[in-house]
């Protein structure tokens, strides 16, 4: 179950493909992938493993070529299986090479020049072995010509962040059949919550389309009209950032999945990944960047703000 449902989330978070076909057949989304070093050694030779797959799979023929000498054979066995194709008239639709260990920088480089010489620009170099953000943005920097990476441990184990704290904690409670709302106190500011039922707004750039910033306000009021809006920040009153009217758009994040305890039906998978797609070009560079990125700003509507500190007056007996 995690394999595949971490598959899901991997499709949302931006994969195009997974090796997990359960997930594929699940969640209608590509299947990908190509043999194993098993696959390899249970042949003969290399290249009879070679072009048994290929004529297999034709139409995606990605050929794992450093069970034995990534240079003096992989490569060349595999030109030498998508020559035969080529020759034999078989479309070259989605082929080339996985690396999977070595000095994956230079190899594809050298793998690169390999393949063009031989007449397949196209071809594909995909690479794995135990990637993650960090080690696919210093071998681009290095210059290397892979064009698909197959991240697999890093991303489906939560690597580095193994577990997710998390604590329930009331918003509101009933008294004399009304809703009270409450919140915890305490001396760690980042363990305070906010009290009340809440929904969340977005603001964006009408212009750019880029997003300002989220707004959590109680349920029953409404984040902006459209017209001149100021966000305070909770923690720095001075803070403040003024939206003119006619220059940003907003939309109410927080959607229903249960009613009256029925689940709703969900969106299906493709359609949240356009979503999930959609959203993520809206933030600006300084937020994605993987070193020192900025973090984006939260405010608190005025109103919930007011209620936070009458709570918080009452318990000190102001």
């Amino acid at each position: 179950d995690a394999g595949t449902l971490g598959a899901r989330a991997a499709m949302i978070g931006g994969c195009v493909g997974t090796s997990n076909v359960l997930a594929g057949q699940l969640f209608d989304v590509p299947v990908k992938g190509t043999h194993a070093h098993s696959w390899i050694m249970s042949f003969p030779d290399e290249y009879t493993a070679f072009k048994t797959y290929a004529d297999m799979y034709p139409s995606a023929c990605i050929l794992l070529v450093d069970t034995y000498d990534t240079l003096k054979s992989g490569v060349p066995n595999a030109i030498r299986v998508f020559t035969e194709m080529h020759e034999a008239g078989i479309p070259l639709t989605f082929y080339g090479i996985r690396l999977d260990s070595g000095d994956l920088a230079y190899l594809s480089k050298k793998a690169r020049k390999m393949l063009d010489e031989a007449g397949f620009p196209d071809a594909v170099i995909s690479a794995s072995n135990d990637l993650d953000e960090y080690t696919i943005q210093s071998l681009k920097a290095q210059g290397c010509t892979v064009t698909s990476w197959g991240v697999g441990t890093k991303i489906i184990t939560a690597d580095g962040t193994s577990a997710l704290g998390g604590v329930f904690k009331m918003a509101v409670k009933e008294a004399d059949g009304k809703e009270v709302p409450v919140m915890k106190f305490s001396n760690d500011v980042e363990k305070m919550t906010n009290p009340g039922i809440k929904t969340v707004y977005r603001f964006y750039k009408k212009d750019t389309g880029k997003m300002i910033t989220d707004l959590v306000c109680l349920h029953d009021e409404k984040a902006a009209d459209g017209g001149d809006f100021t966000l305070v920040t909770e923690s720095a009153k001075w803070r403040r950032k003024e939206l003119k009217a006619g220059t940003y758009t907003v939309e109410e994040l927080l959607k229903p999945v249960v009613e009256n305890g029925r689940n709703l039906p969900l969106p299906a998978l493709s359609e949240i990944i356009r979503y999930a797609d959609k959203q993520i070009d809206t933030l600006w560079p300084e937020y994605t960047r993987l070193l020192n990125p900025d973090l984006m700003e939260i405010n608190l509507s005025d109103k919930l703000q007011t209620l936070k500190s009458e709570l918080i007056r009452r318990e000190l007996g102001e």
